[in-house]
């Protein structure tokens, strides 16, 4: 399974989200720091969900990493992260 795929099912699973897209962006970042070849090291995730309705955005934040666990995030050099309920 790929990271992305990861991403996405762990995302979905922890939150139930309306709305969910996560987008390698690992290209864009082609000879900077932490390029990875075969991409899959940069990231940006949209994610909607009631889940987090009344958390702060560093509450929302630490959520997304928990379910995303230490492991996985380990292996991603840049997550941007965009977070709403």
């Amino acid at each position: 399974m790929t990271r992305t795929e990861q991403i996405t099912t762990r995302l979905k699973d922890a939150f139930d989200p309306r709305e969910l897209e996560v987008v390698d962006d690992s290209e864009s970042h082609r000879g900077h720091a932490g390029f990875q070849d075969g991409g899959e090291s940069h990231f940006n995730v949209r994610i909607r969900a009631d889940a987090f309705a009344g958390q702060s955005r560093i509450a929302r934040h630490r959520a997304v990493h928990a379910a995303l666990g230490k492991e996985l995030v380990s292996q991603i050099h840049a997550l941007a992260l965009d977070i709403d309920s």
